[in-house]
């Protein structure tokens, strides 16, 4: 299972456009080998700021239809997928949004393949609730790295 982006390359910089002084919009997404595209794809980053402890959390959409094999740009405003309140304390996707010349951020886009079609999560779930839902029938994951500061 391999996930890749047309916007970036791994390890590549997240073009302005994703990110919160951007258009602040989910970036394209396409799952290479792998049969089926299940439940979860969450998005994080994976360096700590200063101000906030622990992980931030700014995506997860859950219960991707199975037939799905790609997220189209904007994806985070597609109905046919659940999407958890991030830590902007939001529902969908919150770009890329590190503090003023705190250096560049990394952001982890980790979809998971999961044992079941749908998770079970309480309205309003938080991106960390369904994450460790998703955890309990995960049968392989990807990563995607990308970068961003400001």
């Amino acid at each position: 299972m391999k996930l890749v982006s047309s916007a970036f390359a791994d390890g590549a910089a997240i073009p302005r456009r994703f990110a919160c002084d951007g258009e602040n919009t989910s970036p394209p997404l396409l799952m290479v080998r792998c049969t089926r595209w299940n439940a979860e794809l969450r998005c994080c980053s994976a360096t700590i700021p200063i101000h906030r402890p622990g992980t931030w959390h700014h995506w997860t959409a859950y219960d991707i239809p199975t037939t799905a094999t790609e997220l189209a740009e904007e994806a985070a405003r597609n109905a046919e997928m659940k999407q958890a309140v991030n830590d902007f304390g939001e529902t969908g996707f919150g770009g890329p949004c590190p503090p003023h010349g705190h250096g560049p951020h990394h952001y982890h886009f980790r979809p998971l393949a999961l044992s079941t079609d749908q998770l079970w999560a309480r309205p309003n779930a938080s991106c960390r609730d369904v994450e460790r839902e998703a955890r309990k029938f995960t049968l392989a994951e990807a990563l995607l790295v990308g970068w961003y500061e400001r």
